[in-house]
């Protein structure tokens, strides 16, 4: 699941002194809706980038193996005729049977344990029995799931049955700018050595980032600071990465325009020119000399 950024302009000094990051979901919370007995807890104790110990870093791979697993089974499950509500709901089974929460289920009143999105859908795709995955549909399936304390989150992708070739390619190109990015990973790097590596891949195959959405930390919330935006920017701290920070990468690249819009369900974000939308994403903990992927999965 991602985040969305704007700029703050601090009026009293008569200048940009900060730019903040802002959780999508916050700015749709309603803070009048009840909470189920078991939804994941908000931890509001922390702020700024959290280092994570060796202990935490290991809950945060045992949640995130969850993930792997689950999406592991999905892209093996889902075949046309198949409803995006029937994927939440094994999902949801799936993420329970083994002993997690579903991260995103409740969160700021996200209806669903998976986010599906297809085709011109970009992100936030909720489940619906009324939604029929067709032959020919890219759909993107992101979850999360909530084990003693910490998160996992991880997106694919899927190209269901006979995909358009330009459809392929885009789910080809997103997946190597997701690795383009993943390579950039060290400690002593920066989060613009990672966007200006995904950012080359998209833009030499004449594809758009889309830059509303980004990447986060990820721990005990499921979503932290920093943002790991995906395009060079002057606009986002370029934040020097540290052994035991655990980043979502989760390169978003569009067939056309970069722009997009919200859907009446304010949660649903499409193109804006209609053209298809790809993701992928992975957790993982930066390294002294490299990083390792926290929801590898072998697909």
């Amino acid at each position: 699941m991602l985040e969305r950024f704007k700029l703050v302009k601090n009026i009293m000094n008569a200048r940009v002194v900060a730019k903040k990051m802002k959780h999508f979901a916050e700015l749709l919370l309603n803070k009048n809706k009840l909470k189920s007995k078991d939804q994941v807890p908000f931890i509001k104790g922390k702020r700024g980038i959290e280092i994570k110990t060796a202990r935490e870093v290991k809950l945060i791979k045992k949640s995130s193996q969850i993930v792997s697993k689950v999406l592991s089974e999905i892209i093996d499950l889902i075949k046309p005729g198949m409803t995006t509500k029937d994927l939440d709901n094994f999902a949801e089974r799936r993420i329970r049977e083994m002993g997690a929460l579903p991260s995103f289920k409740g969160y700021h009143g996200f209806p669903a344990s998976i986010c599906s999105s297809i085709n011109n859908e970009v992100v936030h795709g909720i489940p619906s029995k009324n939604k029929i995955i067709k032959d020919g549909d890219l759909v993107k399936i992101d979850t999360g799931a909530y084990l003693d304390g910490y998160h996992g989150d991880s997106c694919v992708s899927i190209c269901v049955g006979n995909v358009n070739e330009e459809i392929q390619k885009l789910s080809n190109v997103a997946y190597e700018a997701l690795f383009a990015g993943l390579d950039k990973i060290k400690a002593g790097n920066t989060l613009l050595d990672i966007a200006g590596a995904i950012e080359d891949i998209v833009k030499k195959n004449r594809f758009s980032v889309v830059e509303d959405y980004t990447g986060h930390g990820v721990g005990r919330n499921l979503h932290e600071e920093p943002s790991v935006f995906n395009f060079r920017t002057k606009d986002l701290p370029n934040v020097v990465l540290r052994e035991g920070m655990t980043l979502a990468v989760e390169p978003i690249i569009n067939q056309g325009t970069k722009y997009c819009k919200t859907l009446d369900d304010r949660w649903t974000v499409v193109t804006r020119d209609g053209k298809f939308s790809s993701q992928w994403e992975h957790t993982i903990v930066v390294l002294t000399d490299g990083l390792e992927i926290l929801t590898e999965r072998n697909i």
